[in-house]
């Protein structure tokens, strides 16, 4: 269940911007736009969860159905040639794609005799799905194709059908429970943003998620038109960094603290964008590298971080809302506004080339990403204290946070 989860959203995801570019000629801004589409998905998926599959139906049936719809609107997405009715098709599409990550995980956790052993194991499968999707479609350079779309939609609907065998999970909530926004995110989690600490959390991890969608929007993109080969087999390996980085966070832990680590994060998305800005291909292929591999910092540091502290802060009971409030933010709707700025900023650098194609000026935009970047590293330094922050030295389960809505790929 795992790996096909993931295995669809890396064979289309990563290589969108190339396609939409190079072959449909759309702008920086539509792109944009489009790989935004999963933040909207984001932000819908908790009151779909809560409505739906927490109160209405079994969850397989749920994941069944879903994955059946994503298989026919991929299919439909991939024949279009027109911004508009593609951007209707993949926005429709991610509404029905986001809730399920948050239902694989769910039903794993519901599953399981002890969800902090066994979790681990199993969702490890998903980044493996995610990889192997990027390696195949690098590998048989469909990246300016149409051809991941209608691969992943064909996934899709084998995933449709193994979801109807997976173990009865009911719902949780009886019908006649009252549905609210309170229900889905109780009051006594919002209250925990009224702490200082946990409000510049808060703002910080929204804002780093604008410069962040510059990186999933259009990476692959950019390493294409630089003339790397095999950019989306490449890519895999910041998937690659993110396990190993995994392994060595209860280690910088006692050492940095959560202030420190979180910082070491975002100054990790600084460093990426000023490798991505002056690499190419050739002597300076190094840096390439370096900005792919250095994913593992950026979202193990300050992401796995941000789980770990909020399971922290919060009590037993309140710790799955409270991960779902900051993926409400960050993901949805910090990515949204990502997407957006993203895109104009491509636009406002785009080179027309002879035959009415059109490149970027690379440099620009990365060092725009980076100098974002900065700034929300200077306002988190300044204003974040690590007062009544401080985790326990025993970290040893931090791999496996209280988080029942992770939405972006290990």
């Amino acid at each position: 269940m795992m790996f096909l989860e993931y295995f669809i959203w890396g064979m289309w995801y990563v290589t969108l911007g190339t396609w939409l570019s190079s072959t449909l000629h759309f702008t920086g801004q539509q792109i944009g736009v489009a790989a935004g589409a999963t933040a909207i998905g984001a932000i819908v998926a908790p009151f779909f969860v809560g409505l739906i599959t927490d109160r209405l139906f079994a969850t397989q049936k749920v994941l069944a159905l879903l994955h059946l719809l994503g298989a026919a609107l991929l299919l439909a997405a991939s024949a279009q040639l027109a911004f508009v009715p593609f951007y209707a098709c993949i926005l429709v599409y991610c509404i029905c794609f986001m809730p399920t990550l948050a239902l694989t995980n769910s039903l794993s956790f519901r599953q399981m005799k002890d969800p902090k052993e066994e979790f681990g194991s199993i969702r490890v499968l998903g980044s493996s799905g995610w990889i192997v999707g990027g390696l195949l479609i690098g590998s048989m350079r469909l990246e300016a194709t149409s051809t991941p779309m209608r691969l992943a939609a064909l996934s899709s609907l084998v995933m449709a059908i193994y979801c109807l065998t997976l173990p009865h999970t009911p719902p949780l909530v009886p019908r006649t429970t009252k549905l609210s926004v309170s229900s889905i995110f109780p009051r006594q989690v919002l209250a925990l943003f009224k702490d200082r600490g946990m409000i510049i959390f808060l703002i910080a991890s929204f804002l780093i998620c604008i410069p962040l969608q510059f990186y999933y929007a259009f990476t692959n993109l950019f390493l294409n038109q630089v003339g790397v080969h095999n950019a989306a087999g490449k890519m895999t390996g910041g998937q690659i960094s993110e396990l190993l980085c995994m392994v060595s966070i209860p280690w910088f832990f006692r050492r940095l603290g959560v202030k420190y680590m979180l910082a070491a994060g975002m100054l990790a998305w600084v460093l990426r964008y000023v490798l991505f800005a002056f690499g190419s291909i050739g002597t300076s292929m190094w840096m390439l590298w370096g900005g792919i591999v250095l994913h593992g910092i950026c979202y193990d540091f300050f992401f796995v971080t941000g789980q770990i502290y909020i399971d922290h802060k919060a009590n037993a009971g309140l710790r799955a809302a409270a991960q779902g409030f900051i993926t409400f933010v960050t993901y949805g709707l910090g990515m949204f506004v990502g997407s957006w700025l993203s895109g104009s900023v491509v636009d406002r650098y785009a080179l027309a080339l002879p035959k009415g194609t059109v490149t970027y000026d690379w440099r620009a935009i990365w060092l725009f990403s980076a100098i974002t970047s900065v700034v929300v590293l200077t306002f988190f330094l300044v204003t974040f204290s690590e007062k009544n922050a401080r985790l326990p030295l025993a970290v040893e389960d931090a791999s496996v946070p209280s988080i029942g809505s992770e939405l972006i790929p290990l």
